[in-house]
């Protein structure tokens, strides 16, 4: 019992390693954002999602005394409000007006209601069974949300939108938090990385299926540039050929002229 212990701690630990880096990947993008002073279109829906993600998730584990869900997920509410805020910051009016009803909808009017709610139809382990589901029911459709994505790949057939270091980070993390679940037989934390670790997979595949296709496109694309240059650079030299021809045989003339000798220069050639 205590080996089975100290692997569920283990893999828990690993999953914190992995979620905080997961967590942090964003980072490049607000970066870019803060640079700019302008959100260029990027959309706040995946940062107000994750973060009521790891509000649920940091109140699963306050009732289950987890304390590694407890850490990891306080961690990630810190950092996507923050995240959140930089958007908020710099987006143009209307992105802030949708934003901030966002917040308000789901973050503060969705999770207090289930907060309320919670605390004052159950306790103890009915209200742990109670938040364990809606935790896992929210998982689930955070895992599905990438479906627009994969759908996206393959109609443009391109993975421009699909970092494969996002896809590797998330599969692992599925597979790490899997077992930390599996070993303390909690469903609700175990049955939803099943199918983030499908869609974590699915990606990949689907990044190593389009990644030569994008890079054969791409070098089409440059081949066919040289091409349109070279020409533009034979057809440039061919007006300047026929521009040339009249000064030189206006030049050759007059050399035939200025060498014929003197009482024949009249019968040079025209």
């Amino acid at each position: 019992m205590g080996m089975h212990h100290t692997l569920a701690i283990s893999f828990g630990v690993m999953g914190n390693i992995v979620s905080f880096i997961t967590f942090l990947a964003p980072m490049p993008t607000f970066y870019k954002i803060i640079k700019l002073k302008s959100t260029e279109g990027f959309q706040s829906i995946p940062y107000v999602v994750s973060l009521l993600s790891a509000m649920l998730l940091m109140y699963y584990g306050l009732l289950k005394g987890d304390m590694l869900l407890i850490t990891i997920n306080a961690i990630g509410c810190a950092i996507e409000t923050t995240y959140v805020a930089a958007y908020l910051l710099y987006a143009s009016k209307g992105a802030r007006v949708r934003t901030m009803m966002l917040l308000a909808s789901m973050n503060v009017v969705g999770y207090g209601t289930m907060l309320s709610m919670t605390f004052i139809l159950s306790k103890g382990q009915s209200r742990v069974g109670i938040v364990g589901w809606i935790c896992m029911a929210f998982s689930l459709s955070v895992f599905a949300a990438p479906l627009c994505i994969v759908r996206k790949v393959i109609k443009t057939k391109s993975v421009e939108f699909m970092p494969l270091s996002l896809s590797v980070f998330l599969t692992l993390g599925a597979v790490v938090w899997f077992f930390y679940g599996f070993l303390l037989r909690d469903v609700f934390i175990a049955v939803p990385n099943i199918l983030g670790f499908l869609f974590g997979v699915t990606q990949m595949v689907l990044y190593a299926i389009y990644r030569n296709k994008q890079k054969l496109d791409l070098e089409v694309h440059e081949l066919n540039d040289l091409k349109e240059e070279i020409i533009d650079v034979v057809k440039l030299g061919a007006i300047v050929c026929q521009e040339l021809n009249p000064v030189l045989a206006a030049q050759l003339k007059d050399v035939a002229i200025s060498d014929a000798p003197k009482g024949r220069q009249d019968e040079a050639p025209a």
